[in-house]
């Protein structure tokens, strides 16, 4: 049994925030956001790019270019952010009513800015271990932007937040793009290092935690976790790449193409390095910033359309996200 990629969709607002504001919000320096922190632009969401909404635009796209019809959808995945239209709400549900898979049933899943890599994974084995399930949708949507606060040198790392949805549409012994193994690793040491200190039901929500701006992303010990995590991460990276491909069958000499989240350039250009890979066989997210999970799905679509990837190469996908937590996923295309 195989499981394959059938189509993937994006939605990506159209209100844009450039490095030349950011730099203005958080009194940085307009070059270190372009060519240090890699960010030459950004979508974030308008009126009308709810968290949910963003996903069924995407799933819409996907759908469209499957060229199936949604009644023959069997499983509904949301792939999307916990931030969205409304708190303890089923989004995927609402994705499966509002797309017309009647058919389907449909649940959440949630790992940060690793979920795609994860749901891949989840939807893979589903596929192999129930012989009704041909056909799974997995879409979401991403607006973290929402909590990060430009004054807040703490949270740095993460002005490169911005706004999407994405969808990919999977099925089971489709002729071409195989899923082929995944790898995922967390370390709980880090679990509490990156949180909005206010809101759960350790410190409800007050007015004057809004008044003070509490309600945002922060970093509760910074030195501590840049100390503990910047080599970590980077090694845990190209541990999970390799893991991936290893238990494909492969070694890193055979990837073509590496869908990467966006991070900062140097990091980016070392994880190339380290596995031998050129430039032009991996996009950097310049213009778009971090959607979270949805940039793996962003830096396959750009590819394909760019003709990065073409039939019988090995393209992994890979994540970080905050937790901490890091994915990768091989595919043979075409």
């Amino acid at each position: 049994m195989t499981v394959g990629i059938v189509s993937t969709g994006i939605y990506i607002p159209q209100r844009k925030m450039t490095a030349t504001e950011i730099a203005a919000r958080s009194m940085i320096p307009e070059h270190i956001i372009r060519h240090k922190l890699g960010i030459h632009e950004k979508p974030i969401p308008d009126e009308q790019d709810h968290t949910v909404q963003m996903g069924i635009c995407a799933a819409q796209e996907a759908i469209q270019k499957a060229g199936i019809e949604p009644k023959t959808i069997d499983v509904v995945m949301y792939i999307g952010e916990e931030h969205k239209e409304y708190p303890l709400w089923t989004a995927s549900i609402k994705m499966q009513e509002e797309l017309g898979a009647v058919n389907a049933w449909a649940f959440d899943v949630q790992l940060r800015c690793g979920t795609t890599i994860m749901a891949l994974k989840l939807a893979k084995s589903l596929m192999e271990s129930d012989d009704s399930i041909h056909t799974v949708l997995l879409a979401g949507g991403y607006r973290n932007v929402d909590f990060i606060d430009y004054r807040n040198p703490r949270t740095r790392f993460m002005y490169n937040l911005g706004a999407g949805g994405g969808a990919i549409v999977l099925q089971k012994n489709y002729s071409r793009n195989h899923l082929l193994e995944a790898d995922i690793m967390t370390d709980g040491s880090f679990s509490e290092d990156v949180v909005i200190p206010v809101g759960g039901t350790k410190k409800p929500l007050t007015p004057e935690d809004l008044a003070n701006n509490l309600y945002q992303l922060d970093v509760l010990d910074p030195v501590g976790m840049k100390e503990r995590l910047e080599q970590k991460s980077l090694n845990n990276f190209l541990k999970v790449i390799r893991t991936s491909l290893a238990k494909s069958g492969l070694r890193e000499e055979h990837i073509s193409y590496l869908a990467m989240l966006h991070m900062k350039r140097s990091a980016h250009a070392y994880i190339l390095s380290e596995l031998g890979l050129k430039e032009e066989q991996s996009i950097y997210l310049q213009d778009y910033g971090h959607i979270g999970q949805i940039d793996q799905i962003l830096s396959l679509q750009l590819a394909l359309e760019q003709k990065r990837i073409v039939d019988g190469d090995i393209v992994t996908l890979v994540s970080a996200g905050i937790g901490y937590v890091w994915g990768a996923i091989t595919i043979r295309w075409g």
